[in-house]
């Protein structure tokens, strides 16, 4: 697919048929007050199709059916070799349609087509097939009791489960929750982020199409604000997990304590430390520090925003990263050889745009980057971003900007680059560049983060668990760590005589 041009792809576009409806009870359907709003390609600024605009009506009709699917156990019950087979079908059916769903992803959130169809579709995909091949290999417990009595540890699912998604990776993430909470035996009620819902709708059809019962998905795109929040209230869910801004995050924790306690799990922000010392493969760690910081336009909560360089090597790394920025210059979402798109939305440029504003304000010095280009395409492009000059109490260097900025601090001792990394309210993500194992493994080891790269960044796959520290959320997506969240822990004691 990647060997194809821009007008070979803008043809098979004009022939996609998006769905821009819910998903309730097994079928599309719109909301009920006919209410819809468009969804905008922010490469253009052109509508892509009319969305279902669900509110609380819609949520309670949807919860309604998830509970009767659950409390029928035509799912929760199934017998976990079944619901394996299910999950297995739906990764296959992905697969098949995954040069459609590349371009779903590309066009609704504005991607290139080289990662939505390198990246986030193979990883939905091995998300969803391993989680489903994992269902029949995880086992309950015997407690250790003594000879008279025998005590069974079980894990059942949750019941009803709200998943909220965030508009950055909404396929990747949804495959995050969705996989391990369905893999479980949970009815799920999905809320994708209102502007990015396209995919979601998709693939629910699809899981439809591959066997999973009526009721037992529920996708419902809508306002984050009004039905979030009615979803995060509900006497009738169980669980809720979400991905998304530590702002919301913490309003959802404090909805979860207004209602019935439901667990509540977070994925929130991050402002991630890389720390570079002079005795690393220097030109391997310049071309990563502009991926980590550029990947995605920035728009990624494990961005490495926060480069932290030994003092030594200051001058002759910022060469080699400026060096790597350039080729992170913005273009057409559908060219093959972009490496960055655009910001989602115009709310989020001007965000992006005012914090590079109070950088300049605050002191720091613009290096490279820092405005809008390709005005003329109607997208909101912002150009890569380098700040030197940033200590650690600015504002770009404290605050989630979730744009392609990135702030150079230094540092002299190891001492002082751990003291630097930790000194944030965030812990989602960092990484350490070294050939010194001692020096690497122990800066690793004391950077309050839920995840680490050694003489890498974004390590890690679906074996592995993702999470943070701190204000970066509680909870875990992938591996079979997820598995629990989705769980609740029965045990059942038997005297013998």
């Amino acid at each position: 697919m990647l060997d194809k041009t821009i007008a070979e792809r803008q043809a098979t576009v004009s022939q996609l048929d998006i769905e821009g409806r819910a998903f309730i009870n097994g079928r599309m359907t719109h909301a009920l007050s006919g209410k819809t709003r468009p969804s905008i390609n922010p490469a253009t600024g052109e509508e892509l199709a009319d969305v279902a605009n669900c509110g609380t009506e819609d949520a309670d009709l949807a919860v309604g059916y998830a509970r009767a699917a659950f409390d029928r156990g035509t799912w929760s019950t199934m017998p976990p070799a079944d619901r394996k087979m299910v999950l297995v079908r739906w990764a296959e059916l992905i697969a098949e349609h995954a040069e459609e769903i590349a371009l779903l992803e590309c066009l609704d959130v504005g991607k290139p087509i080289s990662d939505t169809t390198a990246v986030d579709v193979p990883a939905a995909i091995r998300t969803i097939r391993w989680s489903g091949e994992a269902i029949d290999k995880v086992y309950d417990e015997i407690a250790p009791t003594g000879p008279g009595s025998l005590a069974l540890v079980q894990r059942l699912p949750l019941g009803v489960v709200t998943a909220i998604v965030p508009w950055n990776f909404p396929l990747s993430t949804t495959a995050w929750k969705l996989a391990p909470a369905l893999a479980t035996g949970n009815s799920v009620i999905l809320k994708p982020a209102s502007n990015t819902p396209l995919t979601a709708i998709r693939i629910a059809t699809l899981a439809a199409e591959a066997g999973l019962p009526e009721g037992v998905l529920q996708v419902l795109p809508g306002p984050g604000g009004s039905l979030g929040e009615h979803l995060a209230t509900h006497m009738d869910i169980d669980g809720m997990t979400f991905t998304g801004s530590t702002i919301v995050g913490k309003k959802l924790m404090g909805y979860s304590g207004r209602s019935n306690l439901k667990r509540t799990f977070l994925e929130l922000g991050g402002k991630s430390p890389n720390i570079v010392f002079a005795d690393s493969n220097l030109k391997k760690a310049a071309n990563l520090a502009a991926v980590a910081v550029f990947y995605n336009g920035g728009q990624t909560c494990t961005a490495g925003t926060r480069l932290i360089i030994e003092e030594s090597i200051k001058d002759s790394f910022l060469e080699m990263v400026v060096e790597a920025a350039r080729h992170w210059m913005p273009g057409d979402p559908l060219d093959s050889a972009t490496r960055m798109g655009p910001m989602i939305d115009k709310d989020q440029f001007s965000t992006v745009a005012d914090y590079v504003e109070i950088g300049c304000n605050e002191g720091a010095q613009l290096l490279f980057g820092g405005g809008q280009t390709l005005t003329e395409s109607g997208g909101y492009y912002h150009e890569p971003t380098v700040f030197t000059g940033v200590t650690n109490g600015m504002r770009i260097a404290q605050e989630e900007i979730f744009g392609p900025v990135l702030s150079v601090l230094t540092f002299t001792s190891a001492e002082q680059a751990v003291e630097i990394a930790n000194d944030s309210v965030y812990g989602l993500a960092g990484a350490v560049w070294s050939n010194n194992i001692n020096t690497a493994h122990k800066v690793a080891a004391a950077v309050r983060v839920g995840t680490m790269g050694i003489n890498n960044y974004f390590g890690g796959d679906i074996t592995v668990p993702f999470g943070g520290f701190k204000q970066s959320g509680n909870g875990r997506d992938k591996s079979i760590h997820a598995f629990h969240d989705y769980t609740e822990l029965k045990t059942t004691w038997l005297e013998l005589e």
